[in-house]
């Protein structure tokens, strides 16, 4: 359906494609991986035509459409939630069209061929579009779906302009399922989902009638949605026909294989020097050492894949802890009338390894910064222990930096009276190299000022860790790397986030938040989802 065809791109001497060749069939579902900076965003705007490359082409048949979910930046206002909704099916004589466009290119295509039974299935998928206009499944189908994104009834008679920005990535996505375009591609799909909404996005994908194209650093989401796998690696595209885990196992297993061709090869040019030098001189045997001359001439170098960096983190060592670490009696807090907690108590215990869950606005982000102690609460008590020390992450710490730091300068800020810290070795460990650290704020990456966010954190020895979404804008690699230390931190933990393959093996504990009570669980969280499910039976 979509056709890379010998790509390169470059901008100035950074050089992103090279040469690069796939095919995207109509009901693939791609987990397009790589790290920050390898190319990923680029390659889905050449696929949405916003792109154009220095040479090669991305081609793609008339009748085919592209949806596209980015990571944040959509907001909509002027009319309710319901007719925002209804606009995804303003496109019924567009559909019509591609029909009688397609009926007209079947005839043309030899019968018992993989591309004519794909656009029959295609044209399948687009008739049951159609009779989706009829007003009443028009509405069953848009309550399914906003009601799967978490959306009540309520909601859908509310002005666009009372949702907050990750509610509108909500709508945004809710109204790309609804048209159903021949490629969805999603860019983190899961970052404004709570753990409920993305299970039954998982699920809704699964049966999606068109190709899938995900990039997500949520590695059980990939597991769940994807059966393929494209690695962006260093300005090559490598094709995995499996899921994440199939994908490591074989990339590994295609860098051993390089590995020992290189080492093979380099012992047969060895042997062909040592032939060459010995018989140089032997007029006898000229003519054989001049082909074994233009034979090495020819020959094409076998390189081992270089390896790309990688961070190391490490928690300092934790001070001592009292078992109490902190305990919250009778908590009332309000934002105006809206009553977030009302009564609650909660007490967490030296070796504590929490997640918190919840729907968004459950106060999950408000409960992390009341236990911190950077929030405010109207009523009850809050108490922690006497050997408590405390490291809190904000959700939106990487984003508050100051413009006008530079990077090491900003890590040098949080230094008190600790003469163990290292910032530049910390911000080393974190990909800073060289002059990287007296780069300004305001020119990183997304995944860059997490680093930066990462690297003030470990300024402080702590025994009592608060973490608000530590994960966004980091890679899978590198949250593999923040798991581990994690696993090795010797103190207490409580970590909000909607990424369950990075808490599974992290927490043995799960607090449940929600509008009406909270609950504390002994599981982790796939183990949670699970029981959700035996709770609605």
């Amino acid at each position: 359906m979509f056709l890379i065809r010998d790509v390169n791109l470059a901008y100035g001497a950074k050089v992103l494609f090279k040469g690069i060749e796939e095919t995207i069939g109509p009901r693939d579902r791609i987990a397009l991986v790589g790290s920050n900076g390898s190319g990923k965003t680029t390659l889905l705007r050449l696929l949405m035509g916003e792109e154009t490359p220095d040479s090669g082409s991305v081609e793609k048949p008339d009748y085919a459409t592209v949806g596209y979910l980015p990571q944040d930046g959509i907001s909509v206002t002027g009319c309710t939630l319901r007719e925002e909704a209804s606009k995804a099916f303003a496109n019924a004589n567009a559909i019509k069209v591609k029909l009688d466009e397609a009926e007209v290119e079947l005839g043309e295509m030899e019968p018992d061929t993989e591309a004519f039974y794909d656009l029959i299935d295609m044209m399948g998928a687009w008739e049951e579009q159609l009779a989706a206009f009829e007003p009443q499944k028009m509405n069953a189908r848009v309550d399914r779906v906003f009601s799967g994104m978490g959306f009540s009834q309520d909601d859908m008679n509310r002005q666009l302009d009372e949702f907050s920005g990750g509610w509108q990535m909500r709508i945004a996505l809710g109204k790309l399922l609804l048209q159903g375009p021949s490629l969805l591609i999603l860019d983190e799909p899961t970052n404004h989902l709570d753990v409920v909404a993305q299970n039954w996005l998982e699920q809704y994908l699964r049966h999606y009638q068109g190709a899938i194209l995900v990039i997500s650093h949520d590695r059980a989401f990939l597991e769940t949605v994807t059966d393929r796998t494209m690695e962006l690696k260093m300005g090559q595209l490598f094709n995995y026909k499996g899921n994440y885990t199939f994908y490591i196992k074989e990339s590994a297993a295609r860098k051993e294989r390089q590995r020992k061709a290189h080492v093979s090869q380099k012992k047969e040019i060895e042997k062909e020097k040592e032939f060459i030098n010995r018989f140089r001189s032997n007029i006898k045997k000229a003519a054989m050492v001049q082909s074994r001359i233009k034979a090495l001439d020819k020959m094409e170098i076998v390189k081992p894949e270089a390896d790309e960096k990688k961070i190391y983190f490490r928690f300092p060592p934790s001070p001592p802890a009292s078992h109490k670490v902190v305990e919250v009696e009778g908590l009332n807090k309000a934002y105006g009338e809206l009553e977030v907690f009302n009564g609650l108590d909660l007490r967490i215990e030296k070796g504590d390894r929490i997640a918190v869950v919840g729907v968004n606005g459950a106060g999950k982000s408000t409960l992390a910064r009341i236990l911190a102690g950077v929030e405010p609460f109207q009523d009850g008590k809050r108490d922690v222990g006497v050997n408590t020390v405390i490291g809190y992450f904000a959700q939106h710490q990487a984003e508050e930096l100051n413009p006008d730091n530079e990077v090491l300068a900003e890590v040098e800020e949080v230094l008190h009276d600790n003469p163990d810290a290292n910032p530049r070795a910390a911000l080393g460990a974190l990909l800073f190299s060289g002059n990287d650290v007296f780069k300004k704020t305001s020119v990183l990456s997304g995944g860059e000022r997490n680093r930066v966010a990462l690297a003030k954190l470990l300024m402080k020895p702590c025994n009592f860790l608060i973490m608000d979404e530590p994960t966004n804008h980091l890679d899978i690699r590198s949250k593999e790397v923040l798991q581990e230390a994690l696993n090795i931190f010797d103190g207490t933990a409580l970590i909000v986030s909607h990424d369950r393959s990075f808490l599974d093996s992290v927490v043995t504990k799960v607090l449940e938040v929600s509008p009406n009570k909270t609950r504390m669980l002994t599981c982790n969280v796939s183990e949670y989802m699970e029981r959700l499910k035996t709770e609605e039976v």
